[in-house]
């Protein structure tokens, strides 16, 4: 139950999160449909996963505050709330993943990548990827929901009191207590969440393996540039200024797309530690400051604030369409400057794949 300033303060920090996340990601869908030139395999995933921080700002984020309440909800409604989350992020990184595969191949295989990488394609690895995410974010609806017995309640930590919190204002496993498992019950993740599939499945299975797949895809991304780009150098091949081109353009999106992967590991994977704590060391997580647990969710919700920013900042065919979308169809100013055109910047030729 939500107790005191700093819970409300939780919670408007939270409410100003989800109007920034629907916005910034809804012009970043509104810039792909307006300039053509951004429509290509790398952008759709990249749309995806603003349709899923979309989704964080307009239904998971009132979720997680809805939970902070600890009202009395049916054990499947609050199941889906407390799940819900879970899809968007599953979506995000499945999103993530494309992208670096879409870039490994623009890079290792550049001069089949247009015919291999179509626009139909990406459409249909997304859709793909959105029922997997549906399928491993709702697992606990097909029967992975908390068991009855929780081996991390723990009351041996030289206080009793201290082994079991008192409910925290926020939906998350870390900061939640364990009640009995009722028809109605105060809605807590952790009353409908078990967290061996947190752990277990969730985190080490489908979210740090990602992770570190893509880490090992971007680093094999760069080296293969690189050996491609030392073989040029070394040629005097007719039409290897061309390729050398665009290799370095593919080396510098793949550098501004792994910034995005970063950004999603720095605001996630404090919240997963915790969990981790919550679950490993239980007497440890009872030291844990409910404000250090509030920070993390935050946090957390935070990466799909940051998303918009970061195309804006590292890739110049999204920042100048935002410019124009703002300009002209939000403060209504007209002229030249403020119109589309489809020529292509140094960013959106190292993106541009043949789109169907």
């Amino acid at each position: 139950m939500l107790q005191g300033p700093a819970a409300w303060l939780y919670v408007g920090v939270e409410l100003a999160m989800a109007v920034l996340a629907v916005l910034g990601n809804l012009l970043v869908c509104w810039a792909v449909a307006a300039n053509s030139s951004l429509r290509t395999g790398t952008n759709y995933f990249l749309v995806s996963l603003a349709v899923a921080d979309v989704a964080v700002g307009a239904f998971a984020i009132p979720f997680a505050i809805t939970i902070s309440l600890a009202l009395p909800i049916p054990s499947h409604p609050c199941r889906f709330l407390a799940c819900f989350v879970l899809v968007l992020t599953q979506s995000s990184i499945f999103s993530l993943l494309g992208v670096a595969i879409d870039r490994y191949l623009a890079v290792s295989i550049h001069l089949r990548y247009s015919g291999l990488i179509t626009g139909r394609r990406a459409r249909l690895m997304i859709a793909i990827f959105w029922i997997l995410s549906f399928f491993i974010g709702l697992t606990p609806f097909l029967g992975w929901s908390q068991s009855q017995s929780r081996k991390w309640d723990v009351v041996g930590c030289g206080n009793s009191s201290a082994a079991r919190r008192p409910s925290s204002p926020h939906p998350h496993p870390a900061g939640s207590h364990s009640r009995p498992r009722n028809a109605t019950q105060e809605c807590l993740f952790l009353n409908v969440v078990d967290m061996q599939y947190m752990i277990y499945f969730n985190f080490l299975g489908c979210v740090l393996t990602p992770l570190l797949i893509m880490l090992g895809i971007y680093v094999k991304i760069f080296t293969v540039a690189r050996r491609h780009l030392r073989k040029m150098e070394l040629s005097s091949i007719q039409g290897s200024d061309s390729s050398r081109t665009f290799l370095r353009n593919q080396v510098r999106v793949a550098k501004s797309l792994a910034v995005i992967v970063g950004f999603f590991a720095f605001c996630w994977l404090p919240l997963h530690t915790i969990n981790c704590i919550n679950y490993f060391h239980p007497c440890l997580f009872a030291t844990v400051r409910s404000e250090m647990m509030d920070a993390a969710i935050i946090l957390s919700h935070a990466n799909s604030v940051g998303n918009p920013i970061i195309y804006a900042y590292k890739i110049q065919e999204f920042r100048n369409t935002f410019r124009k979308i703002i300009f002209k169809h939000i403060l209504r100013r007209t002229g030249s400057s403020y119109e589309y055109d489809t020529s292509y910047s140094s960013s959106s030729q190292a993106l541009k794949a043949q789109s169907c």
